[in-house]
């Protein structure tokens, strides 16, 4: 059974940090490519960054140098580091698994950035 399952969200002041982690299961992970993505209140879900079974990364650009993405294949697992957060970074967080025509979301975890 695939699982995606985010956690490390929470409520943060503005310029804060928060790492949030995806642990995956049920799946080949190394294989798979791995997305960020995030949907505020009202709005569309949108790719934040990815990082491909290579080891590339790419990243909008609003938050190019303040987002970092990570994977670890022995673990499973996909990190997404937030430094200088911004109420604009408030959403719910998903992470995403593609392969070869398959697709998995995990559930979101929610960030709030507030003071």
């Amino acid at each position: 059974q695939v699982q995606l399952v985010e956690s490390g969200g929470g409520l943060v002041q503005p310029g804060g940090s928060l790492r949030l982690s995806c642990a995956a299961s049920g799946f080949t992970f190394s294989r798979y490519h791995m997305s960020w993505y995030r949907q505020a209140p009202g709005k569309e879900r949108d790719l934040v960054a990815r990082i491909f079974s290579s080891g590339a990364t790419n990243y909008v650009n609003s938050v190019q140098g303040r987002f970092t993405i990570s994977r670890d294949n022995d673990k499973s697992t996909m990190y997404l580091q937030m430094n200088d957060l911004k109420f604009d970074d408030t959403a719910v967080y998903y992470c995403n698994a593609r392969y070869s025509g398959e697709l998995y979301w995990g559930q979101g975890t929610q960030v709030t950035v507030s003071s």
